[in-house]
């Protein structure tokens, strides 16, 4: 005779739960996400500066940074033992969380096509800053404060500091 109450199953001894049918495991991430991206980095103004201030150093014909009251400033910083040269003098930097905007003023040496000089330094710098920083330069704006002529000396006399 067959028993048609219940079905066949295998019975688990006694004081134990019976098996329960399992799940597939699911796979959980720790942590959420990329190890790149957990987390935030900001970008100083101030690293933004140094990076523009030496990019544009770097063109040909830009002499100095500057107006002429800031570089007669950092002649003398320059002079005090101690001191040292401030690459960002003549940079300012505005920086977002993920654009940045800069002011620069140069000085360019006499017989340089000005708008030659400007736009070299402009690729200089966004390449720089963008390349090192991973931020978007939305602008970069030149003022040419002054034309470094071939007879000038390099930096203020000192007469004048006085």
């Amino acid at each position: 005779m067959t028993d048609m109450t219940e079905p066949n199953r295998a019975q688990a001894p006694e004081g134990e739960k019976e098996p329960q049918a399992q799940s597939p495991r699911k796979t959980v991430k720790r942590g959420g996400g990329d190890p790149a991206t957990r987390g935030r980095t900001t970008i100083a103004d101030g690293v933004v500066e140094k990076i523009a201030g030496l990019a544009a150093r770097d063109v040909l014909g830009v002499h100095a940074m500057g107006s002429g009251l800031s570089r007669t400033f950092g002649a003398v910083r320059d002079r005090v033992p101690g001191g040292s040269k401030s690459v960002t003098r003549g940079v300012k930097a505005e920086v977002g969380e993920v654009q940045t905007a800069l002011d620069l003023e140069i000085v360019v040496e006499y017989g340089v096509s000005i708008a030659d000089v400007a736009r070299a330094v402009r690729e200089n710098v966004i390449a720089a800053v963008e390349r090192m920083t991973g931020l978007e330069v939305v602008e970069v704006n030149i003022a040419v404060s002054d034309v470094k002529l071939p007879d000038e000396e390099d930096e203020e006399p000192e007469s004048r500091l006085q």
